[in-house]
């Protein structure tokens, strides 16, 4: 089992910044790609960011491209994502997630293990 712990979330005033951090303890954390989805009261979990082992390639959803970057320090254990610019409509839950699987995992399914999640609330 692959424990995600994630943290950094709380109330900010729109065109703010934060950032989020997600701790995988353990010697696996380099085998995973690395997520976060994102997920409002009554709405889907949808996708936000990835990025792969090495750090190399980062993928993002179009609403967040250009404001979010994502990125992991291996030798930490840890994925970030600092968020900037931010809007009302980022008011989600946050949730860091791995994925074992190849290419680009975009899908919830696609993605074996969850941290809690962390709130997000920006006010207008």
């Amino acid at each position: 089992q692959v424990k995600l712990v994630e943290s950094g979330g709380e109330l900010v005033m729109a065109g703010g910044s934060l950032r989020l951090r997600c701790i995988v303890p353990g010697r696996t954390f380099t085998r995973y790609i690395m997520g976060w989805f994102r997920q409002d009261l009554g709405k889907e979990r949808e996708f936000v960011a990835a990025v792969t082992w090495n750090g190399e390639r980062t993928y993002y959803a179009d609403s967040v491209k250009g404001r979010f970057t994502i990125s992991r320090d291996n030798d930490r254990n840890t994925v970030y994502l600092q968020m900037n610019s931010l809007k009302p409509e980022d008011t989600a839950i946050y949730y860091c997630t791995a994925s074992a699987q190849w290419g680009y995992p975009r899908t919830p399914n696609e993605y074996a293990y969850w941290g809690q999640g962390t709130q997000v609330t920006v006010s207008s």
